[in-house]
């Protein structure tokens, strides 16, 4: 069996052991053994980061575009391979995995362009013969923590900015997902970065992921992952100093008004809540709908959800791939159970089997919901979703807003007023009128409010705020 291992100041070292990859659409698939990485091996990344930045930060603008085009232009041309890989690790559908091996290409291609547009401002000083100069500059050694649920896209959306704005980096990928990282390290390796600038350790969040949060070495932390989990991380990096990003999830509200085109909001919701399987941090899973319409959106879902086909991700024509692992599928079936008994009426939500032994589950519309119910306040992260029913537009924006979470909203209406309202009214990082809250943009900012994220955006321009630092330099004449 092919074993995988890590890479570190520019070589491929073995781990203090070894983890299966396994596919979630077939249990006996292997798809190969990666390395696992102490807390020691850890730290000599980080080491080895350190050691880079001396000369890393200062390479020119046309050395990181030069490195950053070329591994966008690899992932491109080899998008049907590397997303093939992703679908048999995570469980999307092949062309679900094959769009995330594109926008990953994207995303570098973006930020090489950002290496070259780094700028600054010279301004006049208040006091005579005295010139200001403001500009950016490189934080140091980059901490890179990835969920499992998007592979190879936000791993790509945290590395290539941080290489392009003259950090160091370690990263450390989700455990059950290392193909996509291995093989994205693997072109990363061949594009031209000095040993060191980029390592990649993969292992268990207690050991890998603890010595990153606790070392001082590291400059900053870009975390995405479990409410729980980064709460933790932002306490424990703020505490001893460092700068830290966390992006931890969402119960994001989609808002169906009496005036929606009905065909729009069904698929608006069904693409939301349950492509990917549901294992969107940006899912629609809570579905407020007004009495108006309610009856005939609810049927037109379910007619929809029954037509749906559950599979294998590699197959053609599935609609839907398996849950990422056994725990996920059993905390979904829990979430679904608990909605029954809590007075919801559930279509769906079963674990099925399939010609290969997977982790399959029916999709889950929980309807006759309160927005006080356990469905409808914790992050379930499968293909489940809940609908309330309310009276009017007041309070469906109320319902809404009444999360600990402000990811992504969305609101489905032919009414500009409504639309404008909900745009400025809804508590999210990110709105969406007449359109899944699921899919956004690689080139602007991605991130929400309250419970969701912590620290400066990701993606497009806004990543800047995170990976480098402001300086304002004073001339005297």
């Amino acid at each position: 069996m092919d074993q995988y291992r890590n890479f570190i100041a520019g070589e491929w070292v073995e781990g203090v052991a070894t983890r299966p990859n396994v596919n979630p659409s077939d249990t006996t698939d292997i798809l190969g053994h990666y390395a696992q990485a102490d807390a020691g091996q850890a730290e000599q990344a980080i080491a080895a980061a350190r050691a880079a930045f001396k000369t890393w930060r200062r390479s020119t603008p046309q050395q990181r575009f030069d490195v950053l085009d070329a591994v966008g232009n690899e992932i491109l041309a080899r998008k049907d391979e590397i997303g093939r890989q992703l679908s048999r690790e995570e469980g999307k559908t092949m062309p679900e995995g094959i769009g995330e091996t594109v926008r990953a290409a994207m995303i570098f291609k973006f930020f090489a362009g950002e290496a070259l547009r780094v700028g600054g401002e010279l301004v006049p000083s208040v006091r005579p013969g005295v010139g200001v100069e403001v500009f950016r500059q490189p934080l140091g050694v980059v901490g890179l923590i990835a969920p499992w649920n998007f592979p190879i896209a936000i791993p790509a959306w945290k590395i290539a900015p941080a290489l392009a704005f003259g950090n160091c980096v370690v990263f450390k990928p989700a455990e059950l997902v290392p193909a996509s990282a291995w093989t994205l390290a693997e072109i990363l390796s061949r594009s031209g970065l000095p040993a060191g600038v980029f390592n990649l350790v993969m292992g268990a969040g207690s050991q890998v992921g603890h010595a990153l949060v606790q070392s001082r070495e590291v400059d900053a932390l870009s975390f995405t992952g479990s409410v729980a989990t980064g709460r933790r991380i932002v306490a424990d990096v703020a505490a001893r100093g460092g700068k830290v990003q966390a992006e931890m999830g969402g119960k994001n509200p989609l808002v169906v008004l009496d005036d929606a085109d009905l065909d729009v909001a069904v698929n608006a919701a069904v693409q939301s809540g349950f492509f990917s399987t549901g294992q969107r941090c940006t899912a629609s899973s809570r579905i407020i709908v007004t009495a108006g319409i309610h009856e005939r959106f609810v049927d037109t879902c379910i007619d929809r959800l029954r037509k749906l086909n559950v599979g294998h991700a590699l197959d053609a024509g599935t609609d839907i791939g398996p849950v990422v692992d056994a725990q996920q599928l059993a905390q979904n079936l829990r979430y679904v159970d608990i909605a029954r008994r809590e007075g919801g009426v559930v279509f769906g939500g079963e674990a099925v089997e399939r010609r290969t032994p997977g982790f399959y589950q029916l999709p889950a519309l929980i309807t006759g919901t309160t927005p006080a119910m356990t469905i409808n306040r914790e992050e379930v992260f499968g293909p489940v979703a809940s609908v309330i029913r309310v009276q009017d537009a007041d309070e469906a924006l109320a319902v809404a807003n009444d999360t600990e979470f402000g990811l992504a909203a969305g609101i489905c209406t032919t009414s500009l007023k409504q639309a404008t309202r909900f745009k400025q009214e809804a508590e999210a990082g990110m709105v969406m009128v007449n359109l899944p809250t699921a899919g956004v943009d690689y080139h602007v900012p991605f991130g929400g409010r309250k419970g969701s994220s912590y620290g400066p955006r990701e993606q497009g321009r806004y990543a800047a705020e995170f990976y480098t630092t402001v300086k304002t330099a004073y001339t005297a004449a």
